[in-house]
């Protein structure tokens, strides 16, 4: 008996250090695999020791219940223990592989983000993504069959005696049982790329995943009978509103009247149009002057200067499935997304369902299929008049180029001219709200007429004074840069097409991004939400930038104040505006206090004054949105409070609470007038 647990323990450890000496290979090969394809790190040793240290981390979390078993069911079959130790050695590098894959294409580490979409989103993003690439296929091969010879001639060859065996799966339960391992983290790096490269993939996935399934109960019930909160009629931390509603309807509150806009703009005889144009994957990283990766949008930059330009504004989700409730009704999140409740979407109001009410007539354009995200539904239950998709093309237009026969849907210069063609011009037609959702600068960022493009990009980088080991550094990218100066020029054209329209002087523009585009390496947390706004018009009295921070929730407020106090709009006096308006002030500041929604399972982000919190880690942001790493308890405790009081009364949207009462919706549903 003693025997059979001595010999099971010295080939549990001989097989479990060839599956350590694989996550080294493994980490090696991402190392190289995304310094020749994006970017080497930027502290190559201290690097190189961290991320190797994070995969000895990640084997020791495991090591003792693995053990435990190994050596439970080789009291049976020693063979057998062997074989499925083999294969659960095995199937460990083959995700090890995929994720590591995953991120090397997304420059995202795969989370629990992983639940938050339907397998028909799954399919569609999968399809529409670029392919591994012969490269990859022949790297993923070679690695596993590496790992398969490694288990074959390897484990003989590694000699310990007994005590020394033991001593490993040991440690693994010394560290879980003591928690060492929570300490054992990489310290942070200036990149947020370099700080996303670093993880181990397979242990993030694992952590998050479990975390999804089982989040910590570190929040009170605010609907337990003893919970005395922040409900009632007191200001709450975090915001400046006035909370009303009760549990019933946690963000309801007084609406201000304050008006930022009117002043900027004369006053025309009728109400003006709305267009909004929502860029995929606008980020201010490479957007307009003063942009760190270099300015690539050139048209945007000279629109901005005839503009009310805000260019530390950030967007309230890291992904397209929170722009359309942030940006168009100010909602709260709710679990995993506004738009993730379905059918379960409490009724709300919106600028689409405000406007209409006011005798707007509304309308959505995208290229690609509204369906995705649930955005189709949310558009029904805001009664918008006109939903135009991949469905409503009609023949003669061109899509974006298909790769293993997928496409997103029609290009971006094919959906202005859409959009141009099928709304009238004429004086006396009713005003309208017009929302634009743009397409082609998203993965696999292929777009007709391609080495067109990829040479403008290639000229945009001799303009901009690059070097040519930046310019090598940046063609790593050439797909994703191309496809923005893509989107730039369609931008372009449209413009110039709606000034022959007879209803463009009387029309207000406002241009933002959904979300940073991630493909690209961030520098910081905050940088997957910083954006520009645009607000552009021939009725604008002058231009003007602003260098404080506002948010997508901040939208609404401001453009239906502007509108009531300048055209009469009828509006509620109550709503669940989760933002207090745009920031109209020249230098840097923030007056906001916000969360944002990073994916559909990640709500780790919350920014109060000049403050970010994400996750547990608390940064100071500067005058261009740039991040430093601080350590202030006081503070860190102060926005971990507000963001605490977000998500408590975030917690009941779409189960136990509702956003706006049925008095506030029956008077101002868009069948009233």
């Amino acid at each position: 008996m003693i025997d059979r647990f001595k010999s099971a323990t010295l080939v549990f450890i001989q097989l479990a250090l060839v599956l350590l000496a694989a996550l080294f290979l493994i980490r090696i090969f991402e190392i190289l695999l995304n310094g020749f394809t994006h970017e080497f790190p930027q502290k190559g040793a201290s690097f190189v020791f961290w991320a190797l240290l994070g995969d000895v981390v990640f084997w020791f979390k495991g090591l003792f219940l693995e053990y435990i078993f190994f050596v439970l069911l080789a009291q049976s079959s020693l063979k057998l223990s062997k074989v499925l130790f083999k294969i659960f050695i095995i199937l460990m590098i083959i995700i090890q592989i995929g994720l590591v894959q995953y991120f090397n294409t997304s420059l995202v580490p795969l989370g629990a983000d992983l639940y938050g979409y339907s397998i028909a989103d799954i399919k569609q993003t999968v399809g529409a993504s670029t392919g591994l690439g012969i490269q990859l296929v022949v790297s993923f091969i070679l690695l596993v069959a590496l790992v398969l010879v490694a288990l074959k001639f390897l484990p003989g060859k590694i000699q310990l005696p007994f005590w020394a065996a033991v001593i490993f799966p040991g440690l693994s339960l010394f560290f879980l049982v003591t928690g060492v391992l929570q300490l054992m983290r990489g310290r942070p790096f200036q990149s947020d790329f370099d700080n996303n490269l670093v993880l181990n993939k397979t242990d993030y996935f694992f952590v998050s995943s479990y975390l999804h399934f089982y989040p910590p109960d570190e929040e009170s019930d605010i609907y337990a009978d003893a919970y005395i909160g922040d409900y009632g009629d007191t200001k709450t931390v975090g915001t400046s509103f006035k909370y009303t509603g009760g549990s019933e309807f946690p963000f309801l509150h007084e609406v201000s009247d304050q008006d930022v806009l009117s002043s900027f703009f004369n006053l025309s005889p009728s109400r003006p149009n709305i267009v909004i144009i929502l860029v995929e994957g606008l980020g201010r990283a490479f957007t307009n002057e003063g942009a760190y990766l270099g300015n690539f949008t050139p048209f945007l930059d000279s629109l901005s200067g005839k503009s009310l330009y805000w260019k530390n504004f950030l967007s309230e989700g890291g992904r397209t499935f929170a722009v359309l409730p942030s940006l168009m009704a100010s909602l709260p999140f709710s679990k995993n997304g506004f738009l993730e409740l379905g059918d379960k979407m409490p009724p709300h109001a919106s600028l689409y369902s405000l406007l209409k009410f006011n005798g707007y007539t509304t309308s959505f354009y995208y290229g690609g299929d509204a369906s995705f995200d649930n955005m189709s539904l949310f558009l029904k239950k805001n009664h918008v008049d006109e939903l135009r998709d991949i469905q409503s093309f009609p023949g003669g237009y061109v899509k974006l180029p298909a790769v293993n026969g997928f496409t997103w849907g029609y290009n971006d210069k094919e959906l202005f001219r859409h959009y141009l063609a099928t709304r009238a011009d004429e004086e006396s037609k009713s005003p309208e709200l017009n929302v634009i959702l743009t397409v082609a600068s998203h993965n696999p960022f292929l777009v007709n007429d391609q080495p067109e493009y990829v040479s403008k990009f290639e000229q945009r980088m001799d303009e901009l004074g690059f070097e040519n080991p930046k310019k090598d550094t940046y063609r790593n990218y050439k797909l994703q840069y191309s496809s923005i100066m893509y989107t730039d020029d369609a931008l372009r054209s449209f413009f110039q097409e709606c000034k022959k329209r007879k209803d463009f002087a009387n029309t207000i523009f406002v241009i933002t991004g959904d979300h940073r585009m991630p493909e690209i390496p961030m520098s910081s947390k905050i940088d997957r939400y910083h954006v520009p706004l645009i607000i552009y018009s021939p009725l604008l009295k002058r231009n003007a930038q602003f260098a404080s921070v506002s948010t997508h929730f901040d939208i609404v407020p401001s453009l239906l104040s502007f509108l009531k106090a300048s055209y009469k709009l009828k509006v509620p006096d109550q709503a669940s505006w989760m933002g207090e308006g745009l920031d109209t002030a020249r230098n840097f500041r923030n007056v906001h206090q916000y969360p944002l929604i990073q994916t559909k399972t990640d709500i780790i982000d919350f920014i109060m004054g000049e403050y970010h919190l994400n996750g547990s880690s608390l940064y100071k942001m500067g005058p261009d949105l740039q991040e430093e790493s601080v350590e202030d308890q006081p503070i860190y405790k102060r926005l971990k409070n507000a963001f605490d009081h977000f998500k408590r009364r975030n917690a009941g949207i779409g189960n136990r609470a509702g956003i706006l009462p049925d008095s506030v919706l029956n008077k101002y549903g868009p069948t009233k007038h």
